[in-house]
């Protein structure tokens, strides 16, 4: 089976993991998946004339109802939805996108979602069909790597101390961005490393580039028992 599968595709984000992952998923059934970042289009005709290109697609699927989903609606094949959390959480307050969604999840073959309580704010806040949405909940896979080390991970992270295995870290894998902004964790976190200066927090996720030069990751310094990494990798070894 031929897919084309659209999607916010911007670089280091969870819907481009997603997407990736999904695609893998498909491709490793035995078909095909075209890949398109929901930005290459700007009208639904686009979508509709690349899906009846020869050979067609026999199908379509798309992450975030209203950022991709609203390029489906001229489609002629059946086509699936995934719901992304802005979907819930922002584009159901704009009325005009809300009833784009209602639209597309009308014409939706099936629609999935990652929580129940995303399955549920859908059915309160659009119009739907709760027969045509799947909880389908994300999994998790990690692989451990022999030459990771823990201390100097902590050390790169900014956290420097001799009493590195009483440490008590938490991590938080996320990027940094407005819809998904984790800092307001950061002043309360400070408070309490002040009074237990073992406790810390390790923020690991790449700051997007609309706050690169405008908000700064103020609060994030080994004072204050907050660090900030872009990313890690597994190479990082004992000195």
């Amino acid at each position: 089976m031929k897919l084309l599968f659209i999607a916010c595709l911007s670089p280091k984000t969870g819907n481009c993991t997603t997407a990736q992952r999904i695609r893998s998923h498909i491709e490793s059934a035995g078909h095909t998946c075209e890949l398109r970042d929901a930005s290459e289009f700007q009208t639904s005709a686009e979508v509709a004339n690349l899906v009846a290109q020869n050979p067609p697609f026999e199908g379509v699927l798309a992450i975030h109802l209203f950022k991709a989903g609203r390029l489906l609606l001229d489609i002629q094949v059946p086509f699936g939805v995934i719901f992304g959390g802005t979907d819930i959480n922002e584009d159901v307050k704009v009325e005009q996108k809300r009833v784009v969604m209602e639209q597309v999840l009308l014409k939706a073959r099936f629609a999935v979602a990652f929580t129940d309580k995303l399955k549920e704010e859908a059915e309160e806040f659009l119009m739907s069909q709760s027969s045509k949405i799947y909880v389908q909940p994300q999994g998790i896979k990690t692989e451990a790597t022999e030459t990771f080390c823990w201390s100097e991970f902590l050390k790169s992270s900014g956290v420097s101390r001799v009493d590195v295995d009483e440490l008590r870290v938490f991590l938080l894998v996320c990027s940094l961005r407005r819809v998904k902004d984790p800092l307001y964790l950061v002043e309360v976190f400070s408070e309490w490393h002040c009074g237990n200066p073992l406790n810390v927090l390790v923020i690991i996720g790449p700051k997007q580039p609309a706050l690169e030069s405008t908000e700064p990751l103020i609060g994030c310094s080994r004072d204050t028992g907050v660090s900030s990494l872009a990313r890690i990798t597994g190479d990082i070894e004992p000195e």
